[in-house]
């Protein structure tokens, strides 16, 4: 397989792609959509162009028209590993001393309603409002839809990163050893992330004894103990730029009764909360799956987060897994299920898998153990 293959899908997935976010542009009502670099370009285009000073644009007409890319000529290159070529896209190419924004007007007709992208820098958002007389509405209605839905594709590169991710897992109880730093343990993760197939670590979190109890907690120099209840959240992208997230929890000798019946419930619940999974079924309502049985337990006030969020191109993406989301789940949509329980300064534990919404519930991307386990 090429670097390019690898890099990216074929062209005739990101045409399918723009074909579909003009028509959901249409059916906002709007007259364009304008992405600046970013996971929502890189899912259109495939491109891994970065934000700079310097504009660099994708217009999508909601008409169906061909697409136009402003871009600086000095970032031409950047286009070269995506899509836009094959797809005949229409490079309108800048330099200095030309204004951009102007560019991005001539591609739109007179009077446009336009949306961008929630991540365009406000850099360039108060010039386009600016340009065209008018503050631009958000496009994330229209892009939610687009990317909360993996095609093939997308799933298949989930499945990679699961199993990559697993292997690390598998591998944790080599390097948790009472006096090694968290930062020790940390770095022979992050190492192994890359050697089992990621292209980096995009987030490592080690949090032993009273650090587990703070969900982002990241790792410190503090030395593991003997008896110290270890969370271990880790992930990164694989090619594509899919990620992985999962997290397991780990105790460096026989656990406290107590501690191991805590997890025992906490495992319940995430199991519960994977089985409630399907098409059809709300967000929210997976959120309580988990929810009210650690909360029959008694330690409803011990689990402070939401139960999951969506992953693909970013880390955190929608559907969010949470009170209140009525989002109705449909195959394709992928997420975490991850419950935890916090125990100020003593300890916590959390247990996180990515699923897929499959036609009649839901595949799991992670197969490691949910137990406690004990190194």
């Amino acid at each position: 397989m090429s670097a390019q293959s690898e890099a990216r899908f074929t062209a005739d997935v990101y045409g399918k792609r723009l074909e579909r976010a003009a028509e959901l542009t249409r059916a906002a009502k709007l007259d364009a959509l304008l992405i600046t670099p970013g996971p929502d370009l890189r899912y259109l285009l495939g491109s891994r162009a970065q934000s700079f000073e310097r504009l660099t644009c994708l217009v999508i007409p909601a008409s169906g028209e061909t697409p136009s890319v402003v871009v600086p000529k000095l970032e031409l290159a950047s286009l070269s590993g995506s899509a836009a070529g094959e797809l005949g896209l229409q490079v309108l190419d800048w330099t200095d001393g030309v204004n951009p924004y102007r560019m991005v007007k001539s591609a739109l007709n007179a009077g446009a309603r336009v949306a961008v992208d929630d991540t365009m820098p406000a850099l360039h958002l108060l010039p386009i409002a600016d340009t065209l007389n008018a503050l631009p509405v958000s496009a994330t209605p229209v892009l939610r839809r687009l990317r909360m839905r993996k095609d093939p594709s997308e799933i298949e590169a989930l499945r990679r990163a699961g199993a990559a991710i697993d292997r690390v897992h598998a591998r944790v109880g080599e390097w948790l050893r009472p006096g090694r730093t968290e930062a020790e343990v940390a770095a022979d993760i992050t190492a192994a992330i890359v050697a089992e197939g990621h292209t980096g670590a995009e987030f490592v979190i080690v949090g032993s004894g009273p650090h587990g109890a703070d969900p982002h907690h990241e790792v410190s120099d503090r030395r593991i103990e003997a008896g110290d209840v270890v969370v271990v959240d880790i992930g990164g992208p694989v090619e594509p730029g899919y990620f992985s997230d999962s997290t397991r929890t780990y105790v460096l000798g026989e656990p406290d009764p107590e501690i191991a019946a805590r997890c025992a419930a906490l495992e319940l619940a995430q199991a519960a909360a994977v089985a409630a999974v399907r098409p059809g079924v709300t967000a929210e309502s997976v959120d309580a799956a988990a929810r009210n049985p650690l909360a029959a337990a008694g330690f409803g006030d011990n689990f402070i987060h939401r139960t999951g969020h969506g992953i693909g191109l970013s880390v955190h993406e929608e559907p969010y897994i949470v009170a209140g989301n009525e989002t109705v789940l449909e195959p394709g949509m992928a997420f975490s299920i991850e419950p935890g329980i916090y125990f100020r300064g003593e300890w916590g534990a959390r247990i996180e898998d990515i699923v897929v919404v499959t036609d009649e519930g839901c595949e799991s991307m992670n197969t490691r153990p949910h137990g406690l386990t004990v190194v």
